[in-house]
């Protein structure tokens, strides 16, 4: 990684959700053997995390699939703070994956009338989430950048199945923890923006804009699950963040 990097900017023109975040950031450079020696600090066994290489419409990415046994238990708040907590991960690690579980805690009792110490993580508690959640923390840490920008958000239309039953996209959850996050409707089926891609950037980004004044470093892409008419990447840019002025003195 260059350390005149001083920005990282999520484009998500088609959406983002937990595993293409980071996927795209395996594919920026973030080092996978790294990722899978700090996962193991999680008193989390029994699943396996394979990447490889994808290309969508020509553009290559990573691709994360993550494989582990079937639960028939729904995690609460409590229980996921509580792997968290107990692992010998690094404290801001811990921090910010137990803040990205709170906006969904948050948002999840907001929709179903609730507290969030009494909401049952159905998807979102399963073993791939809590990989997904912590190992993006793992990886934006790493990187040792505080500057975090995404693009806004795109929101596409249509209905989903889910442990509560058939629910509306944008779903419910993804809009409470989108609130005040700029974001724009697509005239496309599809969820675009998961719950745990939201929760993510929300805890993550500190600023969200179109494109910003930047020299490339390096590009990744996270490839999604679901084909499209549009590309199912995430892009990520990381750089080094330039004022406009410096921009007009040089010619290109």
């Amino acid at each position: 990684m260059n350390n005149q990097c001083d920005v990282i900017y999520f484009d998500a023109f088609s959406g983002a959700s937990g595993d293409m975040i980071l996927s795209s950031l395996i594919h920026l450079g973030v080092s996978f053997d790294y990722l899978i020696e700090e996962l193991k600090k999680l008193p989390l066994d029994g699943y396996s995390i394979r990447h490889e290489l994808k290309k969508v419409s020509g553009i290559e990415g990573i691709k994360l699939s993550i494989e582990y046994p079937k639960e028939n238990k729904h995690r609460h708040l409590s229980h996921i703070q509580k792997i968290i907590n107990d692992s010998t991960l690094d404290d801001v690690i811990k921090l910010r994956a137990i803040e990205t579980f709170e906006y969904i805690a948050i948002a999840e009792a907001k929709v179903h009338g609730t507290s969030k110490e009494k909401i049952h993580f159905h998807e979102v508690g399963a073993m791939d989430s809590i990989i997904d959640i912590v190992g993006c923390s793992i990886a934006l840490h790493s990187l040792g950048i505080t500057n975090i920008m995404s693009s806004p958000l795109p929101l596409g239309r249509g209905f989903i199945k889910c442990d509560h039953g058939v629910m509306p996209l944008p779903a419910p959850a993804t809009l409470e923890i989108l609130k005040d996050y700029p974001s724009y409707g697509v005239d496309r089926e599809g969820e675009f923006v998961t719950p745990t891609g939201a929760a993510v950037l929300k805890t993550w980004v500190r600023d969200v804009q179109s494109y910003p004044d930047i020299s490339i470093h390096s590009i990744g892409y996270g490839v999604g699950s679901i084909e499209r008419e549009i590309p199912n990447l995430l892009r990520v840019i990381m750089g080094k963040s330039l004022k406009l002025d410096t921009l007009k003195k040089n010619s290109f």
